[in-house]
Order: C-alpha cells, then structure tokens, then sequence
C-alpha cells in the first residue's frame, strides 16, 4: 500500500556492493517517498528477508560477490516471496523477458535517476509522489540550504552524453582491432580467437568504465544534495573525484588484484601532508585489502582528510594525525583507528552530511563496525 495513505515508509531492500553506488540507490528510493533498507550481497539481502516480513521491493544490482548474484537472488526472491517487487540494475548484462523473473524490471547502468523514480512509484504505487515533488520545499523547511544555482538536468544530460561518446569509442576500437589483425595475416582460426579474447576485454573494459561513471554520477549528485553554493559543490566534487582517481591509480599499478593498506592510506593522506611536514603518523603492519575496500578506505579517508583541515586537528597548528592499526589473530579482524590531537574543541556537527554517512557505511561495506568518540 503507497506510504502516504498508511503513514508508514515502504520499506524497499537495496543491494549493491559498491559503497558509494549504494549511497546513491538509497537516495533514489528516499527521494521516491520510500525507506531503503541496505545489504552489500546477496547473502545479507537473503538474511535480511528471512528476519523480517516488511520489505515491499528489491532494488539489487546484478555483478556481486558472494554465493550468489544479484539475478539468482531475484529469482530466488521470487520463488520464496513472490509479493515481492523486483528491479534489476546492471552496467554490464541486458536482460532478456525471459531471463528475469515475472513482476520485475531491469535497467543498465548509469541511471537514469528520473525515470528510476518514476518506475518505483509505479511499481510501489503514487501516494509518495508529493514527497518528490516537494522535496526542495522540505529541505527548506528543515533550514536547509538547496544550491538552486545547480542545474541539474544539465549535468545528467552531460553525462549521458559522455556516455553515448563512450560507447561509440569502444565500438570504434572494435572496429579498429579487426582492422588490424587482418593486416598482419592472422587466419581465420587465429583470428577467431583473438576476436573472443578482444570481446572479452572490451566488456570488461565496458563494464568498469561504465561503473567509473555511474560511480561519478553518484558522488556529483551527493555532493549537490548537501552543498551550500555552486562553489561549495564544486570544491567538493573536486576532492571526491581526486581521491576516487587515486584509489583507481593504486589498483591499477596492482593489476587490480589486492593492494597494500598502507600505499591506500599513504595515497589518501599525502595531498593534506604539506610537504611531508609529518603531520600524519601512520603505523600498523602491511597486509592485501580488495579493490572494494580500496576503495571505500580511499574515499573515506579523504572525507576525514577534508573535516580534519576545515574543523579538525588540521585546522590549527599544533595538530596532528595518527592513524594506526592491528590484526587481531584470534578473531581474523583488523581495528583501525583515526586520532585526531592538538586540535580544537570537538563540537556535534548540525547535520549529518556526505561524509558522515560514508563513515557510517563503512563499516556496512567491510563487514565490520564503526564507532565514532
């Protein structure tokens, strides 16, 4: 039943393992008048629906780790509640009628935020329209500023542009690599194979590029959500998107296998680390995180980074950082602590903004929990 005429939120179960893409599909479904429940794989969506009978809709992305993807976990959502509604999300498949599950709809990646709304009221049902079309008269209401400044259609429009650009590019590259084979003698057999070997680069290449983008578009639309002024948004996208570009950097050099913990922490803190002025004491013992967690740690830290210069013990002096760390062998888990000394009184921030939630879902993403003083 639609949440206006109960008075209760619709609770809807959002399933993405990308940290901040699932930040992002949060927002699409509260902007939508519903509450988003969240689960990095399947097999949290799967414990999640066997505790609780509340959950209206599944909103889950297809590429995941785990026992199972988001596909079979839609089907398997199905077969077990079939009550329950089903979006599909993929940057890299399309599905065919007859791959997905009945009462459900897919979509590709990036999306289309607009019409993603729109097909969760209709899915779920219109009474939470007057939420969305009141959306900036709410954050107003609640003494929030909105950067009416920011356009943003445009910005949604530019960025379907660069992905139409993107798209044509690979298919040009398509077209070149044969081009190229031919003219070096390769047979045909030969050249069969290499056109599979080629397919399967260019989809994966695909794939993570259209991520990259999608990724993009969720930190320029969260950053937007929460800034003040044009140039306060655009100081933010900057930092956000810098540090994505050097957790990306980082993989890279690794062949996008398992990365040092200290190179992500050295890389996240070297731009705030004037000159190497020591500002930054970092201690724990090296071991291999997951791009995943590259990632997340990456961007995390650079929220932390931000804070401390504006607010923190960075802002002042005296202040400094130390981030440290251990392996607790019995329990295979590892404490990592953010001390911030010398700086100024701590104050409860006015409002929980971009950072403060990304803090908050780190610990979702790892696996873990994490505890702020």
């Amino acid at each position: 039943m639609p949440s206006s005429e109960t008075g209760v939120l619709t609770n809807v179960l959002v399933v993405e393992d990308e940290m901040l893409l699932r930040m992002r599909a949060v927002d699409i479904v509260e902007d939508a008048g519903f509450r988003a429940v969240e689960a990095v794989n399947a097999d949290d969506a799967l414990a999640i629906l066997e505790s609780r009978s509340d959950i209206s809709m599944l909103f889950s992305d297809i590429q995941m780790p785990g026992s199972i993807d988001g596909l079979k976990l839609a089907h398997a959502v199905y077969s077990r509640w079939p009550h329950i509604k089903i979006i599909l999300v993929s940057g890299q498949v399309k599905l065919s009628e007859l791959e997905k599950p009945a009462n459900s709809r897919f979509f590709g990646k990036p999306i289309d935020v607009k019409q993603m709304i729109v097909e969760l009221q209709e899915m779920m049902g219109t009474g939470a329209l007057e939420l969305v079309a009141n959306y900036d008269n709410a954050q107003a209401s609640e003494g929030m500023k909105v950067p009416h400044t920011i356009d943003r259609s445009t910005e949604q429009d530019s960025l379907t542009a660069e992905n139409d650009s993107l798209r044509l590019l690979l298919e040009q590259a398509d077209i070149d690599a044969k081009a190229l084979l031919a003219q070096a003698g390769i047979d045909a057999k030969e050249r069969e194979a290499a056109d599979k070997l080629q397919k399967l680069i260019l989809d994966e290449m695909h794939h993570r590029i259209k991520n990259t983008m999608a990724t993009v578009m969720a930190i320029a639309s969260q950053s937007l959500r929460t800034a003040t002024s044009t140039e306060h948004a655009r100081q933010a996208i900057d930092g956000r998107l810098s540090a994505l570009g050097r957790a990306h950097d980082l993989m890279m050099q690794v062949s996008w296998a398992n990365a040092s913990l200290i190179n992500v922490i050295r890389a996240a803190t070297e731009p705030y680390d004037a000159r190497g002025s020591g500002r930054f004491l970092i201690e724990g013992p090296d071991i291999g995180i997951t791009s995943s967690a590259v990632i997340a740690l990456a961007m995390t830290l650079n929220e932390l980074c931000t804070n401390t210069t504006k607010f923190g013990a960075l802002s002042v002096p005296a202040g400094h950082i130390e981030i440290t760390w251990k392996i607790e062998e019995d329990a295979q888990r590892l404490i990592l602590t953010w001390s911030e000394k010398g700086g100024p009184a701590v104050q409860i921030p006015s409002r929980r903004g971009f950072g403060s939630r990304m803090i908050g879902s780190l610990g979702q993403q790892l696996k873990g929990r994490v505890q702020l003083d």
